[in-house]
């Protein structure tokens, strides 16, 4: 399909929608696209009243010229007929080619009945250059052109160069700068399209990084909390159905304790989905919370947990408590499934420029260059996220120290 030059770029000429946005013009590119074709209807209008003012004008001095006789009442019958053609032409009932061509026979035949109507040859070059292919312009543009230099020499006393060579200069200035504009639009209308698919793939992409994010999120949550507390629900029933018969008392001591766990971990399953503050925290302090969570690791399995808080406690914000907290759950629950150690020591250190957490044990061990579970690999990535630093230190017989800093800037 041939292309057609476009009145769109009128409304990139007065106003290019990224001068609009430098601008502050309108509030968006649609906004900015609708009033730029506000000004585009404008002047459009502005040609058909031109239009009709020049037919009017031509008409007027005919009849001024020619009186009122036969020939007199045959051109402006002509003119109706043109008039009638143009206004078929706006309602665009046809194809634009055929409708120009039934604009431009009754105007090439008044031109050559009456040269003085050859003013109405320019709002047709407008509408010649909005309806037609580009291969096309040139030509009619030519046609028209010959048709105004006919008429020029025909009403002038003798010939003039100027006769000539002004409607020729004036027509190839004007078709060129139409065409170096429709070119301008199409080649920024180009690069909106770019641009508008850029923005959409980019909308998709940060989507889908949310939606991994918030997946990750809840898998942390999930290994530090549900996970965890499902792991020493175990281990209490297990030791309860091992000591019904012999200890019953204590027995029930350990379903009762693997009660509270259930409980707890569905405040914390509410808590997480909503993307809230952890149970332990609610109207705790961080150190309250880390000091009950050892006193429940000691509880559960029977090894003393030493909790020290060193230097000035400070506010942390919520999610370098929360993240501190959840670190804290997730060693501890390493401690007790793999390590049997016999001392465990947790430590939450304020210093001048960030936060410390340390947990160590004198379990197994393990060798942090091959072992790489999921609950190590939440801890670094909780942390991360928060500009901290995560150090692991351990190895087979030797017990774990695990340290992890926040900046008390970031904390702040």
């Amino acid at each position: 399909m041939a292309h057609r030059i476009q009145p769109l770029y009128i409304k990139w000429l007065i106003h290019p929608p990224e001068t609009c946005r430098t601008l502050g013009i309108y509030q968006d590119q649609t906004d900015c696209v609708g009033r730029c074709a506000m000004r585009e209807d404008r002047l459009g209008a502005a040609m058909r009243w031109g239009f009709l003012l020049l037919l009017a004008a031509s008409a007027s001095r005919y009849v001024a010229y020619h009186g009122g006789g036969a020939a007199t009442v045959g051109v402006l019958a002509l003119a109706g007929v043109l008039l009638a053609a143009y206004v078929l032409n706006e309602l665009g009932r046809f194809a634009p080619a055929a409708r120009f061509a039934v604009v431009t026979v009754p105007f090439l035949a008044l031109v050559f009945l009456a040269p003085s109507f050859a003013w109405c040859a320019i709002p047709l070059f407008f509408l010649g250059l909005r309806q037609l292919p580009r291969r096309a312009v040139w030509p009619v543009v030519a046609l028209l052109t010959a048709a105004v230099v006919i008429a020029q020499i025909r009403l002038a006393d003798r010939f003039e160069p100027s006769l000539l060579l002004g409607p020729a200069g004036i027509a190839a200035i004007t078709t060129t700068v139409f065409l170096e504009l429709d070119r301008q639009n199409r080649a920024r209308q180009h690069a909106l399209d770019d641009l508008l698919a850029t923005r959409d793939e980019l909308s998709r992409s940060q989507h889908e990084a949310g939606a991994l994010a918030e997946r990750a999120r809840l898998s942390r949550e999930i290994h530090d909390t549900l996970a965890q507390g499902l792991s020493s629900m175990n281990l209490l029933l297990q030791a309860a159905d091992q000591e019904w018969d012999v200890e019953p008392a204590q027995a029930r001591g350990h379903v009762r304790q693997a009660a509270a766990t259930a409980r707890e971990n569905l405040a914390e399953a509410r808590r997480f989905v909503r993307g809230l503050a952890s149970p332990a925290l609610d109207n705790a302090s961080l150190t309250d919370a880390l000091r009950r969570l050892c006193t429940a690791t000691e509880r559960d399995i029977g090894t003393a947990v030493r909790f020290t808080v060193a230097g000035t406690v400070v506010p942390l914000g919520v999610d370098n408590e929360i993240a501190l907290l959840r670190v804290a759950q997730g060693a501890l629950a390493n401690v007790r499934r793999h390590a049997h150690a016999h001392q465990i020591a947790v430590t939450l250190t304020y210093g001048d420029k960030e936060v410390m957490l340390d947990v160590y044990d004198d379990g197994t061990g393990f060798d942090p260059t091959v072992t790489t579970g999921f609950g190590l690999t939440g801890i670094r990535e909780r942390i991360t996220h928060l500009h901290g630093t995560v150090t692991i230190e351990s190895a087979p017989g030797e017990g774990t120290a695990l340290a992890v800093s926040l900046p008390l800037r970031e904390a702040r």
